[in-house]
């Protein structure tokens, strides 16, 4: 059996979870309300405050829908209760971030400023100038926008200039060793 798929799912207080047919699921909690339509082969119970996943076969591809249904109930529970965020620290000369309103304004060597509006539930924090967090309920959503801003100045290995998560680390390369 599925590692993952088998563990059941807490409900914590304050978070309400309810199945409808088809397996359209709706998950609402203290930061907001969550709706995502599962697969309708697997079988989710709900028990009072857990929630189990079966799936119908042992077929190959029942297994990977088996955990994949109970991740994906899983990070909408986690998500209305706590939120996601992710963290992006920006590395150069004359690079920075600014908030104005509900606008971010990337400052990264282009010849323009790079926007992005905050929506879909998304928010952004900048709490210094070399320093993004992506804030939202939907961890799909928040991976998302992160993985966006940090596409349009990837970190290069030479200088390490760029934006990058806070917990990456990068290779630094040699540069040229002239004689």
């Amino acid at each position: 059996m599925s590692r993952i798929g088998r563990k059941p799912i807490t409900v914590p207080a304050g978070v309400d979870v309810k199945v409808e047919a088809g397996n359209l699921v709706t998950v609402k909690g203290p930061l907001g309300t969550l709706m995502q339509q599962l697969n309708g082969e697997m079988k989710i119970i709900k028990n009072g405050d857990t929630i189990n996943i079966e799936r119908p076969t042992e077929e190959k591809k029942h297994k990977a829908l088996h955990g994949l249904t109970r991740a994906l109930l899983n990070n909408m529970v986690v998500g209305v209760k706590d939120g996601y965020s992710k963290t992006l620290e920006i590395n150069g000369v004359g690079y920075r971030a600014a908030k104005a309103g509900k606008t971010l304004t990337l400052n990264l060597g282009h010849s323009h400023p790079v926007t992005f509006d905050e929506e879909n539930g998304i928010t952004f924090e900048v709490p210094n100038q070399n320093t993004v967090i992506v804030k939202g309920i939907d961890k799909h959503a928040v991976g998302q926008v992160a993985a966006d801003i940090r596409d349009k100045r990837p970190p290069e290995p030479y200088l390490g200039k760029g934006v990058k998560y806070s917990y990456e680390k990068i290779r630094r390369k040699a540069g040229k060793s002239g004689k």
